[in-house]
């Protein structure tokens, strides 16, 4: 069953092999994972969890689950700073053999109801301008095209997603 769960050291397997079929990549940004986290290891993987768990009032970490197989990841970062302007609030990835499902969008539209909980009335979301099927989730939840910027990883589409207040 179809699953969006914070990290868990009880999928470090799971994880370990989602992350083989990807290898390292843009795509690490749904997930939080930076170069300096050693997630191989039990050790270094519940390091890495208790992080992602101990930034869950800045950062909200998600797993797409299917059957404790881990399908993608995807983040919402609470506040707009330097790295959010940049990366945007929302980073998601799905991996290859699970792509084409509808998992993003699924995904992403949990998380922007996350994001109205937290009270956000607009998210910022960037993707690479070769990234089409991220592009379209993101047009198709309502993304507003703001242009292309240039970034480290090449140029890249920003777009906004306003959040209509919940009705009452």
């Amino acid at each position: 069953m179809l699953d969006l769960i914070a990290p868990t050291t009880q999928l470090h397997r799971a994880w370990l092999e989602a992350h083989a079929e990807w290898g390292a990549g843009p795509h690490e940004d749904g997930f939080g994972l930076t170069p300096a986290d050693e997630v191989d290891s039990p050790a270094g993987f519940a390091a890495w969890v208790g992080r992602l768990l101990d930034e869950s009032t800045q950062t909200t970490y998600r797993w797409i689950v299917d059957d404790q197989r881990v399908l993608g990841g995807i983040a919402l970062r609470h506040d707009l700073d330097e790295y959010v302007r940049w990366a945007g609030h929302i980073g998601f990835g799905i991996r290859p053999t699970a792509r084409r499902r509808g998992l993003a969008s699924w995904a992403l539209g949990r998380m922007l109801d996350r994001a109205r909980q937290l009270g956000m009335e607009r998210v910022l979301l960037v993707c690479a301008v070769d990234n089409v099927a991220s592009a379209k989730t993101i047009q198709s939840l309502g993304g507003v095209f703001e242009g292309v910027c240039d970034t480290d990883l090449g140029p890249a589409q920003r777009y906004w997603i306003t959040l209509p207040r919940p009705s009452n």
